[in-house]
């Protein structure tokens, strides 16, 4: 079974490279999508094997998407500059992986393969 990736993303161009990246490693994307309210639109229709966040999206938080994750047992992992996301996206952020902005394809790799096998 193809593993999928809901990616939440407002750059546009980083989004891209996470699209390209992931499905040239055999991943299905969804997405990606640069608001709160079309990643909840997203997960009514399909629950993603794993997801990764943006903490910041232009005005918004991400923190609805990752409660929304949590709820449905999808775990996920965040793209951030932020040492502590938690303390900008709030509790739900707490102990989730980090993969880093920018990250490198090797790191995000191996978070993801431990995120869809856990």
């Amino acid at each position: 079974m193809q593993k999928t990736i809901l990616i939440v993303e407002d750059e546009f161009v980083i989004a891209m490279d996470l699209k390209v990246m992931l499905e040239r490693q055999g991943w299905r994307v969804l997405g990606p999508v640069a608001g709160v309210a079309n990643a909840l639109r997203l997960l009514e229709d399909e629950r993603p094997t794993v997801a990764l966040l943006d903490v910041n999206l232009g005005d918004q938080l991400v923190t609805l998407v990752a409660e929304a994750l949590r709820s449905r047992g999808v775990p996920f992992a965040v793209a951030s500059a932020y040492d502590k996301p938690e303390l900008v996206g709030g509790a739900v952020l707490a102990g989730v992986p980090n993969v880093g902005k920018p990250t490198s394809e090797r790191n995000l790799l191996e978070v993801l393969a431990k995120l869809s096998t856990s």
